[in-house]
């Protein structure tokens, strides 16, 4: 199982979480948010990744020229976009980029592309880093093999997602001292609970 730590801040934590074995690490690209860190600072941290580590850019109802200015800027691999109102053609990115639906009941589910990757959270008034769960239940009939679960996601919470078979696991406030700074034993714990259930499975 995959995992993306997000809400990264500085060039120290994004590698520490990358020896402990992150798959993909997340930038924060909105202002109000706590963890938003500025594209100059996102490209030096970026820059200083070892290979085979993703860079994830966060973008939050934004347009189609800004989310391509900030990755082209950054050198960012992903867009992981929330899009509220259904309005970005995903067509004009410049850039590989994956949907976010916060979750409120079974309708937001209703109509997922079989063959998309969708990263799923719940649905809060602010964006991201909540730490609120998704009801489980809502993706019991779902095929998770697409899925990238976002919410609430500790140590403690892994053993209920195994029998989902998720593509992938994205947290942040979870694993962080404070809002943008991680907490290296907290990380470390997680990612060796994780390769110990992976080793299981």
């Amino acid at each position: 199982m995959k995992i993306k730590i997000c809400g990264l801040t500085s060039k120290k934590d994004a590698l520490m979480c990358a020896k402990y074995g992150a798959d993909a690490l997340g930038f924060v690209f909105y202002k109000p948010s706590a963890r938003y860190i500025s594209p100059i600072r996102a490209k030096e941290i970026i820059k200083s990744l070892p290979p085979f580590v993703l860079s994830v850019g966060l973008f939050v109802n934004e347009s189609i020229e800004f989310i391509n200015k900030i990755s082209n800027e950054t050198k960012m691999q992903l867009a992981q976009i929330i899009d509220d109102k259904n309005v970005l053609d995903f067509a004009k990115l410049n850039i590989k980029a994956i949907k976010v639906l916060r979750v409120k009941d079974k309708k937001d589910l209703e109509n997922l592309e079989k063959d998309t990757f969708y990263l799923l959270d719940a649905f809060t008034l602010s964006f991201g880093g909540s730490g609120k769960k998704l009801d489980l239940e809502l993706l019991k009939s779902l095929d998770c093999s697409k899925i990238i679960l976002a919410g609430g996601i500790n140590e403690s919470y892994l053993k209920d997602l195994i029998s989902f078979d998720f593509y992938a696991l994205d947290l942040s406030s979870s694993l962080e001292k404070t809002k943008g700074i991680k907490d290296e034993t907290l990380v470390k714990k997680f990612m060796k609970s994780v390769k110990e259930l992976d080793d299981k499975s």
